[in-house]
């Protein structure tokens, strides 16, 4: 039988024992999936989505869950149906990367670390398929091929940290398609990876399964991977299926109320067109929101000219330097007050040395820094502190930059109490002012960190960073690791502070839909220098430099008539950042295409 479903998910109940009693991972689920289709399954963290694709290859168990009810029945190659929820182990290791293949979130984790890439591709190979090493070897080079790796034959002997994140992605797949199986579950297998490496991933992923009629469970949070990727979508929360439909039913005409707010909390590429000024989302729930557009002022604040860092690379018997790093080249711009400038760039570009550097947390080679008339690199240790009341910083990471062992309270008061600006009865009815601007309540303040969820953690992050009335916050990814819907929120509660407060903002992020909603200038980072510079409507409307052109290309657009094919996406290796001691970059010059739109004219390597 052809039209008979690859997988049926069935009524599955998952439950995780704790201490606490049993926790229920997945309540109630069913679907299927059919021969050369693509089944999105799409939720937020907590939702169940990975648990679901971990029982249908049995390794749910071996994080401590227990497949508690229902049936997996899976359609074998000999063409017997079998329920995989009470096959033996045994069993399983046959059909694991034989007959279902598995790609993870982080491949890293995913290789191992002592084995060549040959040796982990043609394991597989060898247990399933009784090959000869010959044989395996020749079919693990094909494989490489097939995935697109540059120079496959000398990678086939490297090992997994001689390679980068795309490309240990890449032989994570050739991994998961060595044995050709009938289903491929992808779980978030893209979202680690910058926007240039996910199209071509994504890419490559629709090109194998047309090719070779694999039925393909993809997992992920992003709707915009969503509309190019499925043909069927599963939505999921808490554990529960809340909708089901073909991609452009889901899009065109959601019914749960979940799906409908998990739409609007997407930022869609273009949605700014025609607007002079950021405004915050319009969001499902929240009625008679103020949205007012955010014009800031005409006034500079922070003028940085050619800033430039550089790191050591040390080496040799006497660990001399050999060479530099340029991580930051030549690097100019000027942002107004009460606007927000948003740096954007793929992994490596220097945009987080940049933002470090203007705070002087990492030390600049050479560059004029200038915030508020104060010229931050000539200052001394005391005058650099007491300048760091003007500035403050958000990181990415909010559980990593707070203080495990602290109360909440203490976190947001701690800067107060360090610079002496309250006291006392003062400093709580500050604290609980900062709690009410981002929209935490006050009972909160006697929590732990590890009690928060990672939005409210930032909410926390963001207070702190406010407490000191600062002119200028640098936010590095605030909200790339948070889900859709309180991206959106913690989105809007930083724009409404910037209108109520003045706030100026240096907005690090690779994510163009989030820059495009946040900013009124823009510059795009490639290799250290700004490749073009501009008020957002003009870069992201008319952009110039071809590397601009490239990374406008990439972005998935939440919008299934809207896909992209593989010829779209043509990008060049990046080359390295690295050059001896003696190499002299040239200056970065500019040409004005139009008034304020700055294009780098200086040969950047792209």
């Amino acid at each position: 039988m052809l039209d008979q479903p690859i997988a049926q998910i069935k009524k599955l109940r998952v439950e995780f024992q704790t201490k606490d009693g049993p926790v229920v991972g997945v309540e109630d689920v069913s679907f299927e999936v059919n021969p050369g289709e693509t089944v999105c399954i799409v939720g937020e963290s907590g939702s169940g989505k990975s648990v679901s694709s971990l029982s249908l290859m049995r390794l749910v168990e071996f994080g401590g869950g227990e497949i508690a009810g229902g049936q997996l029945l899976f359609d074998r190659r000999n063409g017997d149906e079998m329920d995989l929820s009470n096959a033996d182990q045994d069993l399983m290791k046959q059909i694991r990367g034989n007959e279902i293949g598995m790609i993870f979130q982080e491949p890293m984790t995913a290789l191992n670390p002592v084995f060549t890439v040959e040796r982990q591709l043609t394991e597989g190979l060898r247990i399933h398929k009784d090959m000869t090493k010959a044989q395996a070897e020749a079919r693990a080079l094909e494989l490489l091929r097939q995935v697109r790796i540059p120079e496959p034959e000398r990678r086939l002997k490297q090992y997994p940290h001689e390679l980068s994140g795309g490309m240990r992605q890449r032989v994570v797949i050739a991994m998961a398609m060595a044995c050709e199986p009938r289903l491929l579950i992808a779980d978030e297998p893209t979202t680690a990876l910058d926007v240039t490496i996910q199209a071509e991933i994504l890419a490559l992923m629709d090109r194998l399964k047309r090719e070779t009629g694999t039925a393909v469970m993809f997992i992920t949070h992003d709707m915009a991977v969503v509309a190019q990727m499925a043909d069927r979508v599963v939505v999921m929360f808490r554990g529960n299926k809340v909708e089901e439909g073909t991609v452009n039913e889901i899009f065109e005409n959601p019914q749960h109320d979940y799906t409908k707010s998990l739409l609007a909390a997407v930022p869609k590429l273009g949605e700014m067109q025609g607007k002079a000024a950021p405004e915050p989302m319009k969001l499902l729930g929240e009625e008679g929101q103020n949205i007012a557009p955010i014009p800031g002022t005409n006034e500079v604040l922070l003028t940085v000219k050619n800033l430039t860092t550089r790191f050591a690379v040390k080496g040799g018997l006497l660990r001399r330097t050999i060479s530099n790093v340029h991580a930051v080249e030549d690097v100019s711009f000027t942002l107004n007050r009460g606007q927000t400038l948003s740096l954007v760039g793929e992994s490596g570009c220097g945009k987080s040395s940049a933002g470090r550097s203007i705070l002087r947390l990492v030390e600049p080679m050479a560059g004029e820094v200038d915030l508020d008339g104060v010229d931050i690199m000539k200052l001394d240790p005391s005058g650099l502190r007491k300048a760091r009341l003007d500035m403050q910083m958000i990181f990415q990471d909010p559980f990593a930059s707070l203080n495990p062992q602290m109360q909440l309270v203490d976190q947001v008061a701690e800067p107060m109490r360090n610079y002496g600006v309250a006291s006392g009865s003062e400093l709580q009815d500050r604290v609980a002012q900062l709690f009410d601007k981002v929209q935490l309540p006050r009972s909160f303040m006697r929590r732990f960190p590890h009690e928060m969820s990672g939005g409210q953690r930032q909410r926390i992050a963001i207070a702190r960073a406010l407490a000191l009335n600062p002119k200028l916050i640098i936010a590095d990814e605030a909200v790339s690791a948070l889900d859709v819907s309180v991206q959106a929120q913690v989105l809007n509660l930083m724009m409404e502070l910037q209108s109520e407060l003045g706030l100026s903002y240096l907005f690090i992020s690779h994510d163009m839909a989030v820059v495009e909603r946040v900013s009124h200038h823009v510059g795009v980072m490639y290799l250290g220098r700004i490749v073009e510079l501009g008020p957002r409507a003009r870069v992201f409307e008319n952009p110039q430099h071809a590397y601009t052109q490239a990374l406008m290309k990439a972005v998935p657009i939440a919008d299934p008539n809207k896909r992209k094919s593989e010829k779209d996406l043509n990008f060049k290796p990046i080359p390295s950042p690295i050059h001896p001691i003696g190499y002299a970059p040239e200056p970065s010059q500019y040409n004005e295409v139009e008034p304020g739109h700055f294009v780098l004219t200086t040969d950047s390597g792209y």
